[in-house]
């Protein structure tokens, strides 16, 4: 190799890092910018209504992490929404829009709840129950997404259009055994499944008040960014959505690829249900319907798709929603504020997206530029 190889050689590597690191700054800047223009939209707001924005954003900061218990309890409501933005964030990989995770996670919940009925019933031990219920939910969960996966690709039914519908069927199919054969008697005021018992109930991550919903999002995040960042399986499913006929014409099993992303994104979603009811609800009911799938989207969205990303992101939603009380009692506004906020955060973001490749300094000069 002559010198002027080697020359031409470390030049392209310096300016496919600097590219590199330049596409990382402004997956970081411009959804930060969204942010504070979201926060400065919803100031005009509050001041339009008579309220104070500088009281409720510092309530919204005392709320989510103004104490232990606050940030514990925003951890807590941060753990449905890694794994419901996580649910998001694999099929967007790949190029779909899958907004399924709300009825995924019911599903997987009642799965949960159901099965382990006859297992608590028959003694079996908690230590076998729980993997049981679990696996269950992640099942169900990932055959329903998956489905819709199949739909778009053998069928090619709009994934975005046939995910929302899959999940109201979700959750009327839930309905329908929670008010109907699987029904506790004893739930007369809201129609519940047989509650699991404390025994079989999910704990704390040991020191704190957050059930292990919470580190399990955790680690999930972290095996998900490293299958999508750092294998074959990664690539392909990246070169597929960046261009679905390039991926064809290399030989990509594009089909399997877009329903094993559905059906892990349907398990992820699925795992959430799992928690919802083993850690918090006990049971499955209507309670299981919280909006955390339709939040997940958000969070998916603010944190570019990023499984790792979505952990932070999750626990900024999770401190929003732990403050509803707090701003409910100290400014006599409605909890739902808060999802006003998330919603004109949800515009803005969207509308952020068209200013990617806009900004000169997040634009690498070529060579010739320096010269």
């Amino acid at each position: 190799m002559t010198a002027e190889t080697a020359d031409s050689a470390a030049s392209i590597k310096s300016e496919a890092n600097n590219l590199q690191l330049l596409r990382f700054a402004e997956s970081i800047a411009i959804p930060v910018g969204a942010l504070i223009v979201s926060a400065l939209v919803f100031a005009v707001f509050l001041l339009i209504i008579g309220k104070d924005p500088i009281e409720f954003y510092s309530l919204i900061w005392t709320g989510g992490f103004g104490s232990s218990f606050s940030f514990q309890n925003s951890l807590q409501r941060a753990a449905p929404l890694i794994l419901t933005g996580l649910a998001f964030a694999i099929p967007a990989r790949i190029g779909l829009t899958m907004i399924g995770g709300e009825g995924a996670l019911v599903l997987g919940g009642f799965a949960a709840a159901a099965i382990a009925i006859p297992l608590v019933s028959g003694g079996v031990t908690p230590f076998l129950t729980l993997p049981i219920m679990a696996l269950s939910g992640m099942l169900i969960g990932g055959l329903w997404v998956g489905f819709t996966g199949w739909l778009k690709h053998a069928r090619g039914v709009n994934e975005t259009i046939a995910s929302l519908l899959m999940s109201y069927i979700a959750i009327a199919i839930m309905n329908f055994f929670v008010e109907g054969v699987l029904r506790d008697p004893s739930s007369a005021n809201k129609p519940s499944t047989m509650p699991i018992g404390d025994a079989y109930r999910i704990g704390s991550i040991p020191g704190t008040d957050v059930h292990w919903g919470f580190a399990a999002g955790i680690l999930l995040a972290i095996v998900l960014w490293v299958l999508m960042s750092r294998t074959t399986f990664g690539f392909a499913a990246r070169m597929t959505g960046g261009n679905t006929r390039a991926a064809k014409a290399q030989g990509l099993p594009v089909g399997w690829l877009m329903v094993v992303c559905c059906m892990i994104a349907g398990a992820c979603a699925g795992l959430a249900g799992f928690f919802e009811v083993a850690a918090i609800h006990g049971q499955a009911n209507a309670s299981l319907v919280a909006g955390y799938g339709f939040t997940g989207i958000l969070v998916s969205f603010l944190a570019r798709h990023n499984p790792l990303a979505v952990v932070p992101v999750a626990i900024l939603f999770g401190a929003l929603a732990a403050a509803g009380g707090v701003i409910q009692r100290r400014m006599g506004m409605p909890d739902a504020t808060v999802l006003v906020l998330q919603g004109t955060m949800f515009v803005i973001l969207l509308v952020s997206e068209t200013f990617y490749g806009r900004f000169k300094i997040f634009t690498p000069k070529s060579t010739g530029d320096r010269t």
